[in-house]
C-alpha cells in the first residue's frame, strides 16, 4: 500500500511535536499497553461492541429462519393421535317389535396416525403417505368393540389455475435472506464509522487538552516576563492586564479541555464496550490509504451490494406476486384431490392386517366466479397500483444509491486533498508562532501579534484533527455505500 509520504514529512516537523505527544501515552506508562490502532479498535468493536452483537444476533435469526425454510421442504415427519375420546349421548334404538327406544351410550374412540408430508415447490402440490389404526368401544352395543387400520395411503392435493404459493414463498425467501446478509455487513460498517468518529472525537480531545496545557504554560511565562516588563516601564499596564486576561482564558481553556476529553473518553469506551478498568491508549499516525477509486466502479458495486437494492427486488416481487394473484383470482380455478391406499376392519386388532381392500378416492373442485360486482377487478387494479408505485420508488432509490455512490468516491478524494493542506498548513502556522514567540521576547512585536499567532497555531491544529478525522469519516462511508473494499479490490464479506 503506498502511503503519502508527504505528509509524513510535514507531520515529522516541530509544528506537530504537541500532536505526536498526544498519540504516545502507552510509553510514558512503562510501555504496560501498547497504544490502540484505528483499526485495532474497529476490530475490538466488532467482537466486543453491543452494536456488533445486536447485528450478529439479527443476521443469526435470519439464518436460522432460512434453514427453518429449506427444512420444511424436506419431507415432515408426524405423529398423531387421539387417546381416547370419550362420549356420552342418548340414541334411537330400534327394538324387534318395531318400537323405538332411546337408550343411553357411551363410546370411547381411540387412533394413532404416522404421516409423512411432501411439499412439491415446482408445481405447489402437497403429498402424503399415512398409516392409521383406530379403535372404537360402545356400550349397550352387539358389537362392544371395533377396529379400523390403513396400514397405507398416498395422498395428493393439487391446486389448479392457482398461485403456487410454495415457490412464490420459495423466491421470497431466498431475497429475505440475501437482505439479512448484506444488512449485516452494512451493519459492521455503520459500527466502523461510528468507532472511527468516536476515535478521532478522543484524539482531538487528547491533541485539545495538550495543546491547552503548553499554552496555559506559555501565556502563565508571558505573563511573568511582561510584569518585569512592566516594572521597569518597557510595556504599558494595558499590555500587562491583556496578558493576564490572556493566561486566564488559556487557564479556563484548558479546564474545559479535560471535561471534553474525559467526556470522549467515555464516548469511546462505550462504542469499544470496554469498562473504565481497561487501560485506554491510542495511536494515530498520518498514513491513510492511497487508491485511486473510480465512480463508475463505485456505481456498480453499490447497485449490486447494497441491502436496499435488494429491498427494491423484494418489494418488486411480492408486487408482481400481487397482480398475478388478482388475476388468477378472477379465473376459474380448481382443486384436484386424489387417494390410493388399503384398508380393514375387524372385531379384534390382529383381524384388520388380513385380507386388506384397496381404498381410492378422486375429487375435483371448482371454483367459478359469477358475479363480484367489480371486486375482483378492483383487486386486480389496487395490485397494478402498487406494482407501479414500487416501480417509481424503485427508480428514485436506485438513482439514489448511484448519487450516494458517486459522491462517496469524491468525498475521499476530496478529504486527501484537503488532508495534505492541513498538514502543511499546521506546519506553517506552528513556525510562525515560534518565530513570534521569539521577536517577542526580545521585543521586536506586540502582544498583539503574538497572540493572534497563537490563535492561529490553535486553529491550524484543531484543523489538521478535523481533516484527518473527515478522511476516515469519508473512507469508511465509501465502504458503507458500495460495500467495496477499494483498497483491496475485493466485495466485503
Amino acid at each position: 500500500m503506498r502511503r503519502i509520504s508527504r505528509t509524513r514529512a510535514m507531520l515529522a516537523c516541530a509544528g506537530l511535536s504537541l500532536m505526536t505527544a498526544a498519540t504516545q501515552p502507552a510509553m510514558a506508562q512503562g510501555g504496560e499497553t501498547a497504544p490502540l490502532t484505528l483499526s485495532q479498535a474497529i476490530e475490538i468493536a466488532y467482537r466486543n461492541g453491543l452494536q456488533a452483537r445486536a447485528a450478529l444476533s439479527t443476521r443469526n435469526a435470519a439464518r436460522s429462519r432460512d434453514r427453518a425454510f429449506d427444512a420444511r421442504l424436506l419431507p415432515q415427519f408426524a405423529l398423531t393421535g387421539n387417546v381416547p375420546v370419550y362420549s356420552r349421548t342418548i340414541v334411537p334404538v330400534t327394538q324387534p317389535d318395531g318400537t323405538t327406544l332411546f337408550l343411553p351410550v357411551r363410546q370411547t374412540t381411540s387412533d394413532v396416525a404416522m404421516e409423512v408430508t411432501q411439499r412439491v415447490p415446482f408445481t405447489g402440490a402437497e403429498l402424503t403417505v399415512r398409516s392409521m389404526l383406530n379403535q372404537v368401544k360402545r356400550s349397550g352395543s352387539a358389537v362392544p368393540e371395533t377396529w379400523r387400520s390403513t396400514p397405507f395411503s398416498l395422498e395428493i392435493s393439487q391446486p389448479i389455475l392457482r398461485p403456487n404459493t410454495i415457490g412464490q414463498e420459495r423466491a421470497v425467501n431466498e431475497l429475505q435472506w440475501d437482505i439479512a446478509e448484506r444488512q449485516y455487513l452494512e451493519a459492521r460498517e455503520d459500527i466502523a464509522q461510528l468507532v472511527s468518529s468516536a476515535f478521532f472525537d478522543y484524539f482531538a480531545a487528547q491533541v485539545s487538552l495538550r495543546n491547552a496545557v503548553v499554552n496555559a504554560a506559555t501565556n502563565d511565562t508571558l505573563f511573568q516576563l511582561n510584569k518585569g516588563r512592566y516594572e521597569v516601564g518597557k510595556i504599558s499596564e494595558n499590555d500587562l492586564l491583556q496578558s493576564e486576561l490572556a493566561l486566564l482564558r488559556a487557564q479556563a481553556s484548558q479546564e474545559g479541555a479535560r471535561l471534553e476529553h474525559d467526556r470522549a473518553e467515555a464516548a469511546l469506551r462505550l462504542a469499544l464496550n470496554v469498562g473504565p478498568e481497561v487501560p485506554l491508549h491510542i495511536a494515530v499516525t498520518s498514513d491513510v490509504p492511497d487508491f485511486v477509486a473510480d465512480t463508475a466502479l463505485a456505481v456498480a458495486q453499490a447497485l449490486q451490494n447494497l441491502s436496499s437494492v435488494r429491498t427494491l427486488d423484494l418489494q418488486a416481487t411480492q408486487a408482481g406476486r400481487s397482480v398475478s394473484d388478482a388475476r388468477l383470482s378472477r379465473l376459474p380455478g380448481a382443486s384436484l384431490s386424489a387417494s390410493y391406499g388399503y384398508n380393514a376392519t375387524g372385531l379384534t386388532r390382529n383381524e384388520v392386517y388380513r385380507d386388506l381392500q384397496q381404498a381410492q378416492r378422486f375429487t375435483l373442485s371448482l371454483q367459478v366466479p359469477l358475479l363480484s360486482w367489480g371486486a375482483r377487478s378492483a383487486d386486480v387494479q389496487a395490485a397494478q397500483a402498487e406494482l407501479s408505485r414500487v416501480q417509481s420508488t424503485s427508480r428514485v432509490a436506485r438513482e439514489q444509491a448511484r448519487q450516494d455512490a458517486h459522491f462517496a468516491v469524491l468525498q475521499v478524494s476530496l478529504a486527501r486533498r484537503q488532508l495534505l493542506i492541513a498538514a502543511k498548513a499546521d506546519t506553517v502556522a506552528q513556525k510562525r508562532f515560534e518565530v513570534a514567540y521569539n521577536r517577542y521576547v526580545i521585543g521586536r512585536i506586540d502582544v498583539d501579534q503574538l497572540y493572534l499567532a497563537q490563535n492561529e497555531k490553535d486553529q491550524a491544529l484543531l484543523g489538521y484533527v478535523q481533516a484527518l478525522r473527515g478522511y476516515w469519516t469519508a473512507h469508511y462511508r465509501l465502504r458503507r455505500v458500495t460495500l467495496w473494499d477499494f483498497e483491496q479490490g475485493q466485495t466485503i464479506r
